[in-house]
């Protein structure tokens, strides 16, 4: 079961102050419906992330650069490729990177994840993946870009728990019943997968954290 709401607010309340440009991209997302990590569950991200250290990240799914720009904040030597196929959000996370003084360290490339896999290995490989874009393809996200992990890497997948539907047998709306089918099988086929050891954590919309044996 997901946290209460009243539990999460309270986390957030310690959360301490994001800088300006930072608070101005989450400000901008709400207001224009763009979907970018919750922040309890980017928090939470975040801190594994320092843990891990990770030198490389392949990001599928820029959206307007938030998560992609929190990491190189954390992490000062690291180096992100990240992947959007939406103009107006690549555009968008190109300004806001720019602005943040990151486009040294974020390589946003424009495309298909899909269909982007010969660009990116040639990028590779990454301590750690990150897969937030359209979830009923995470299992083939996984496929194309898993192989492209160093030794030991980390996968952290996001919205895995999709506001909890997962958990649910009777829904009714037909869209979102099998799109909660295919995530349901992505976690099932991710927590049995030979090569990865997962684990599931409950924060924001659900992140499953998958470590390379």
């Amino acid at each position: 079961m997901f946290v209460p709401s009243d539990v999460t607010e309270y986390i957030e309340s310690l959360v301490p102050n994001r800088e300006p440009a930072i608070v101005e991209i989450e400000k901008y997302a709400g207001e224009h419906g763009v979907p970018i990590m919750e922040l309890v569950g980017i928090e939470a991200m975040l801190q594994f992330l320092r843990l891990v250290q990770p030198k490389s990240i392949l990001e599928v799914g820029t959206a307007i650069g938030y998560s992609a720009i929190r990491m190189a904040k954390v992490l000062p030597n690291v180096r992100i490729v990240t992947i959007e196929r939406d103009k107006n959000r690549y555009d968008k996370a190109i300004e806001n990177i720019e602005k943040m003084q990151l486009q040294e360290r974020i390589t946003v490339i424009f495309g298909d994840a899909l269909e982007t896999g010969e660009q990116i290995g040639q990028n590779g490989p990454f301590d750690s993946i990150f897969i937030d874009a359209a979830k009923g393809q995470y299992t083939r996200f996984f496929e194309l870009y898993s192989p492209m992990l160093s030794q030991n890497g980390v996968v952290f997948s996001d919205n895995i728990l999709f506001r909890g539907l997962v958990a649910k047998n009777n829904i009714e709306d037909r869209r979102h019943k099998s799109l909660v089918e295919k995530i349901k099988g992505y976690n099932k086929w991710l927590m049995n997968h030979p090569e990865f050891d997962t684990t599931i954590l409950t924060v924001g919309d659900g992140i499953a954290i998958s470590r390379k044996r």
